[in-house]
Parts: structure tokens; sequence; C-alpha cells
């Protein structure tokens, strides 16, 4: 029973997720500022332009972005909302779920949360890691996530690359290819650093929106443990007092 409950605290961590999607791929740091806010307001660009055509973030409102973004209402109306949508109404796109099931063979997943469950360093890893690949349906593939049912959406920022293997040997000696890196053979708009601020930029929204409260909630924390700290030293000292006399 306890392995049991190790396994299940196991899995549901974002660690483990980050770990068995990553399938042996090293993940690159993303090193994200969430109180970066022109970064956020960049993030959320490159996500209502390409992510919101079939993905949707229904728990995250676009006038709550406004707020901790520094953005107005009349901002986020002018260059967030492309639909009838209202600032209060949560982001959700119009695809319906029957036709994206058909086109895709399922429908694509909300991504409100996908920072939390996935972790930032994968996302950046496999926003920037998607390659050629004329086996698939969809023409691309992902070193992060193999067999990827998703379309490489963003390959005119990023180009198209394609992979490059090395050959290495097992454990038991036979030899297998490793995928080692990425050749550009049509490049994008965006230079390679360019794109990786772009994908740095998309991360940090996509975390902002899979915790709203992180700050807030860290500023707490410490506030939290200094009063702990502060305590500790008055109760010693009443300790002390009350004390005193019996030693």
């Amino acid at each position: 029973m306890r392995t049991l409950i190790i396994a299940l605290i196991l899995t549901m961590s974002p660690g483990f997720a980050v770990a068995a999607g990553g399938e042996g791929y090293h993940l690159d740091q993303a090193n994200i500022d969430p109180e970066n806010h022109a970064s956020l307001q960049r993030g959320a660009r490159l996500f209502v332009n390409y992510c919101m055509g079939c993905h949707s973030a229904q728990h995250q409102r676009y006038n709550r972005f406004a707020r901790d973004a520094r953005l107005t209402d009349a901002q986020v109306a002018d260059n967030l909302i492309f639909t009838g949508a209202k600032v209060g109404d949560r982001m959700e796109n119009a695809m319906p779920k029957a036709d994206a099931a058909r086109w895709f063979g399922a429908p694509p997943p909300d991504l409100t949360l996908t920072a939390r469950s996935r972790g930032a360093d994968w996302l950046y890893t496999y926003l920037r890691t998607f390659y050629r690949d004329p086996t698939r349906p969809l023409g691309a593939n992902n070193a992060v996530f193999a067999q990827v049912g998703m379309p490489n959406v963003l390959w005119e920022l990023q180009g198209w690359q394609e992979p490059v293997f090395k050959t290495e040997l097992d454990a038991e000696g036979n030899e297998k290819q490793v995928l080692e890196g990425f050749e550009v053979v049509e490049a994008g708009s965006m230079t390679p650093v360019e794109f990786d601020r772009a994908m740095r930029d998309l991360v940090n929204f996509m975390s902002y929106m899979a915790e709203p409260v992180a700050l807030e909630r860290k500023s707490l924390g410490v506030k939290v443990v200094l009063f702990l700290i502060l305590m500790i030293v008055v109760f010693y000292l009443l300790k002390k007092e009350y004390w005193k006399d019996v030693h």
C-alpha cells in the first residue's frame, strides 16, 4: 500500500510528467520571468494568433490578464480579441469539438493548465523542436513528443528544420540512432535567437495563465516565513520569562 501511495504521488507531480513526456530528450531551460509584463504581453499576442485557432484557455479571462499585465481593457480588445468575445469573457476558440475530433482524431486540449502539468522547460523545448517528417500525416514530428498529432503551426516564424542523428551503442552493444540536433533547411521570418525569445515569451504567458496568483502566493509565503521566524524569537523569550524562576 505504501508503494502504491508513493507511485501515485510521483505520477501526479509535475516533475514526473516532464520526465515521462520528454522521452529522454534533453529539456532546455525556459528561464521565464513572470514579472516581465512586456514578455507576458508578447506571449499573449503569440498565443491568440498561433494557438487559439485550435486550442482554448477556458479558465482564463481576458480582463484578468489585462489587469495583471498592466493593460487596459481597450488595449486587450484591440490587440488580443479577434472574435465577437467581450473583455470579460473566457479565452475560448470557436472550433466545434466535433469538427476538431474529425480533423485531428481528438479535440485539441485546453491549454490553461498545460504549463503546470508539463512544466515550463518541457513547453519551451517542445515548441522549438518540431521537425519535418514526411511519414507523419501533417508532415511534422517533435523531439519531445514523438508522433505528435499537432501540426507545426510556428513554421513561418522558425522555418523548417530536419533532424540530425548520430549512431550510438546501447548496453548490449547494438547500434541505435539518437537525435543529436537539427539543421535548418528553410529559413523562417525570425532568426533562431528571435524565435527562442518568442517561445520564451509564449511559455511565460502560458505559465502565468496556469497560475495567475503565483507571484502573490510566493510573496505571501515569504511574509509568512518571516512572521514565523519573528514569532519563534518572541515565544523563546516568553518561555525564558516563564521558566526563569523554576531554574
